[in-house]
């Protein structure tokens, strides 16, 4: 069994040493971009592709509708033969037949006739327009027509909906539910879509409890793992998440070596002596950053293993979602075909009090909204889980200020969707 490089040997193990510079968000998201790319395209049945990414464009095979169709219930007419109809100066019908919809008339119309007909119903043969059931009185078999109506009146044309050869939507798109709906009018029965990226959340630490488990003496219960899952199906990606893995290099590595497209590490990427993965996936891979100067997220680091991402997110709860956040749900939105940028809305309110950071860093202020004002709520306390769900949003301070007056008018990044 393989052993980690003695940390007196090797200059990524910064275990109980600090780190000796950290990179700015801005060189992270430029290497990441650099990276990113979406992933391979598979056919998926339009049943399950709601929420999918097109990887083409799809065409229609066939006009919609395809026959000329009734857009109201009345009576098919010649609209000719009701010139001059009013109801002063009625004028008399033989309704000879019927058309449904899926079930047409047969006979065809000719002077005198009309052919009863409903909503989406064929237009029968002869016929050019759609009389209005409310412009009728009717009289045993006949009718007595009060109105007049024009070629075209009440009747949708074929291709109407959707042309043939047309393109019905344009890659790359989510697909919504009535995307489905529109695809499936035109027969299409499955769709070029972006695979999704299979993330392996890997939350190390001994003092662990599984999810849902009561903390019991000095054990606490795994928050970041639910976290993670969440966020990593709601940025599309397959979130893989068998459990707490010891912290054991051994261990670890198995883990971030599976067959995945993205590895997110949770825990033990600090400075701390159980802190495995940086030097794992230093030896192993490439650990391209490691130490970024925000708050929180300060310890956060990523690299490449094989053909995996792995993003080393803090293990202290509001640290992990801001490393989340910044990088990691970038990278899975991206290889999933989606657009990569936050998804989450923006709006510009003033300040309540001031916000203060210190030049040289990112800074992610939580913030709920009072009397729409922005209210800070805290800055630090990265292990203060809790201020995340009492936040309405952040507040992101660039490393070139020093912070918000009072007062001032700032982006508001919201939580809610």
């Amino acid at each position: 069994m393989s052993q980690p490089v003695p940390e007196s040997n090797n200059p990524a193990d910064v275990r109980m040493r600090g780190f000796v510079q950290r990179s700015t968000v801005d060189e992270v998201l430029a290497w990441l971009d650099g990276v990113l790319a979406p992933l391979a395209r598979e056919l998926v049945p339009i049943v399950t592709a709601g929420g999918r990414v097109l990887a083409e464009d799809v065409m229609a095979g066939c006009d919609v509708p395809g026959f000329e169709r009734s857009m109201m219930d009345g009576y098919a007419v010649v609209a000719e033969h009701t010139l001059g109809a009013a109801p002063y100066q009625r004028i008399r019908f033989s309704v000879v037949d019927q058309s449904l919809p899926g079930r047409p008339a047969k006979r065809s119309i000719d002077r005198g006739s009309v052919i009863r007909i409903m909503t989406g119903a064929p237009l029968p043969a002869g016929a050019d327009a759609v009389l209005p059931a409310e412009l009728t009185e009717a009289d045993g078999d006949d009718i007595w027509v009060q109105g007049e109506v024009s070629p075209g009146k009440n009747v949708g044309q074929v291709g109407e909906d959707i042309g043939q050869g047309c393109v019905i939507l344009s890659a790359p798109r989510r697909l919504r539910p009535q995307d489905i709906g529109v695809l499936s009018s035109v027969g299409i029965a499955e769709v070029p879509a972006y695979r999704q990226p299979n993330v392996r959340i890997v939350v190390t630490g001994d003092e662990l409890l599984p999810a849902g488990t009561t903390p019991s003496g000095y054990q606490i219960t795994d928050a970041n793992g639910p976290m993670l899952q969440a966020l990593c199906a709601r940025d599309g990606g397959l979130p893989v998440n068998p459990g707490i893995v010891p912290d054991q290099p051994e261990a670890i590595r198995a883990a971030m070596n599976e067959d995945v497209d993205v590895v997110l590490v949770s825990g033990g990427s600090s400075v701390g002596q159980e802190d495995h993965a940086p030097l794992l996936l230093a030896r192993d891979g490439e650990l391209r950053f490691h130490g970024i100067a925000m708050r929180p997220s300060s310890p956060a680091g990523m690299g490449r293993l094989g053909s995996r991402l792995v993003f080393l997110l803090p293990g202290n709860p509001v640290s992990c979602l801001c490393a989340y956040d910044f990088f990691a749900g970038r990278a899975i939105r991206a290889l999933g075909g989606r657009d990569p940028d936050w998804p989450y809305r923006s709006v510009h309110r003033t300040l309540r009090r001031k916000l203060v950071s210190a030049v040289g860093r990112v800074d992610y202020a939580r913030v709920r909204l009072i009397d729409d004002q922005v209210e800070p709520l805290a800055i630090s306390g990265a292990s203060i889980l809790s201020s995340t769900s009492r936040a309405d949003g952040f507040v992101i301070i660039p490393a070139d200020s020093e912070g918000y007056a009072a007062g001032s008018l700032v982006e508001t990044w919201l939580y809610q969707p």
